[in-house]
Parts: C-alpha cells; structure tokens; sequence
C-alpha cells in the first residue's frame, strides 16, 4: 500500500513537471513572437524612421564634405555634427527606429517628384514675397540646439529662408548660421515650428529666399 502511493506521488511528480516544461516553453515562444514584433523599423517601414535617417544622412554627409575639404574650422564642425550623429541615434532607438539607418541621398528628389508643379500652385506658396529654392526638396532637422536656425550648402551665412510645410500650412523664417549636406536643414528649434506630431520629414514643403 505504501508502495503504491510512494509510485503514485512520483508520478505526479513526473507530470507537474512535464506540465511545468511546457507551460516555460510556450513562454518562450511569446516572449520570441514579442520581441519579433518589436523588431526595430527601417526607413522604408516608418515616416518617422525615414525622416531620422534623413538627419543621419545629412550629418554624415557634411561630416564627409569636410573631411574631404578641410579648412581652419573643420575640425571642430566636425566634432560638433559627430556629437549631432549620436543624439539622432539616440532619437532612433527611443523611435524604434533601425539605429545606425542613414539615407545619404534622401535630400535629392526624384524625376516624378520634381516635376510635379503642386507646390508652386499651392495658395501658400504664392502667397510668399521671396524667391523659390532648394524646389522638390525634403525638409528635416539637423538635430542641432540653440535658436531657430538653418544651415545649407547652397546658401552663405546671414542668409534668411523661409520654410512653409504645405501639409499643416505652418512657416518659419530662420537664419542660415551654418553650413551642411543639404540645401536647407532646420535645427531643432527652427522644425518643432513647422512639423507634424510624431514626424521628424516633411515631404512637402516650399522654401524661399527672403533676405
């Protein structure tokens, strides 16, 4: 009689641990399925990806603009826009964006986009008094501090664009202060005027010359 209830507890056990075994193994398959689901987004994925790896983009590029062509001020450009780079990555990961994704070529627009003349019939742009650059470009941050600002690599100094996002009709008016790897960047005072919540692109936008 012994015996046999001796059997029995081991038995239940044996099964209170096969139960145990499965219920840890299917907590492995969710926590997998959850972490893939949690996958970082590409550019490709996620506005807010894209108009990041613009940032990265632009940054690495007049990183590599100055090493190319040094002057007596490159270095510290350099060390600034590198301490730029990290706080995008930073922004990247907190997005769960893919950390590190750079579109270098994103400024550029492409053949359909520049020939489409939407902007220049759209109210607010004509309703500016400056002259129309940088046409068909993207407009996204540089992830500088301080003021309102811009830089450009088209522009000098002292230079005054005004940017107007036709998707929520909102402008700012900056001062070029820097230089940088695209006709027209904003730091990130000068784009928490005219952006969209949650969007660090804006694909729609007419900039002008107006000092």
């Amino acid at each position: 009689m012994s015996r046999r209830r001796t059997l029995s507890t081991k038995k239940k056990l044996a099964l209170l641990a096969s139960a145990a075994a499965v219920a840890g193994g299917g907590a492995f398959a969710m926590a997998a399925t959850s972490n893939a689901a949690q996958s970082p987004q590409s550019a490709a994925d996620s506005t807010v990806c894209q108009g990041l790896a613009t940032a990265l983009g632009n940054n690495q590029k007049f990183i590599d603009g100055q090493r190319a062509a040094p002057d007596a001020q490159s270095a510290a450009r350099i060390v600034n826009r590198e301490a730029v780079v990290e706080q995008i990555k930073l922004q990247q990961k907190a997005s769960g964006c893919v950390v590190g994704e750079s579109a270098q070529d994103s400024q550029a627009a492409p053949p359909e986009q520049a020939e489409q003349p939407a902007q220049a019939a759209s109210p607010t742009a004509a309703a500016g008094s400056g002259q129309q650059v940088c046409n068909g470009s993207t407009v996204t941050l540089s992830g500088e501090g301080g003021a309102p600002a811009a830089s450009s690599n088209q522009f000098p100094v002292g230079t005054k664009l005004k940017v107007t996002n036709l998707d929520n009709d909102k402008s700012t008016t900056v001062e070029v202060t820097s230089v940088s790897g695209s006709c027209a960047l904003l730091n990130n005072a000068a784009f928490e005027q005219v952006r969209e919540p949650g969007k660090f692109l804006i694909r729609r936008a007419v900039i002008e010359k107006v000092g």
